[in-house]
């Protein structure tokens, strides 16, 4: 069931004003027209494939600032998600920034018939928040895949041991009172950010403790929708 099994293309095209997708994944080049549309950045991952479009892969400088108005950050993300020739995919991945805003009504208006997942670090604060986000989507329909707790402790990078810096567990009990699943929890490991910066996490991913996380996630989600096919398909 491993991702890597799998087509996936992953868009950070909701999350314009800080796209740094090309950064994390590793996928260099232009992106490119064809009479379909757009032709996103392709690389074989194993027995499937990753796909890729970010504003990352549009824009000249990098460091420059994405100082849009709503109706022009919605076209953007409209032409994201309508107008890339992505071909056969198994799965699409849509990067969103926090809150609910402009670009996540622009996202379900494209998508209406997509999952979600959302995250949240343990601080009942920031579960206070997550917990809006709860109601946005109940309110649009959207179907909720369930919830992962992120900063959830710290790896030593040297005896591996985890220590709580922010509390834990706030991302189970915000599933529980929503009635939701919890997919796991993701701790902060020094050595991830160091192969995200490196560009080398596909490579080093067997001495990285959160990729691991990630990957029993991974199978919770893949379990999820396989359950969710059956009952529609007996339905």
């Amino acid at each position: 069931k491993q991702w890597y099994q799998r087509r996936v293309a992953i868009t950070s095209g909701a999350d314009l004003c800080g796209p740094s997708l090309s950064k994390m994944i590793g996928l260099k080049g232009n992106i490119h027209s064809c009479d379909q549309g757009w032709v996103p950045l392709t690389q074989s991952v194993g027995a499937g494939r990753i796909s890729a479009v970010s504003l990352s892969y549009l824009v000249e400088n990098q460091d420059q600032a994405v100082i849009w108005r709503g109706p022009k950050k919605t076209a953007m993300i409209k032409q994201f998600l309508e107008d890339v020739c992505w071909g056969s995919l198994d799965f699409l991945i849509i990067d969103t920034p926090p809150g609910t805003s402009d670009e996540h009504m622009a996202v379900m208006e494209c998508v209406p018939n997509c999952s979600v997942i959302l995250t949240t670090s343990p601080q009942a604060l920031a579960a206070a928040d997550v917990l809006r986000q709860v109601s946005f989507c109940k309110t649009t329909g959207a179907n909720i895949l369930g919830i992962i707790e992120t900063l959830s402790g710290f790896v030593c990078p040297n005896c591996s041991d985890c220590s709580l810096l922010f509390n834990q567990g706030g991302g189970q009990r915000l599933a529980e009172h929503c009635k939701l699943k919890f997919l796991g929890s993701v701790p902060i490991d020094p050595n991830l950010s160091i192969y995200l910066d490196s560009e080398t996490l596909l490579e080093n991913k067997d001495t990285c403790v959160s990729y691991q996380s990630y990957s029993e996630i991974v199978d919770k989600v893949l379990d999820t929708l396989e359950v969710n096919s059956s009952i529609r398909n007996a339905g």
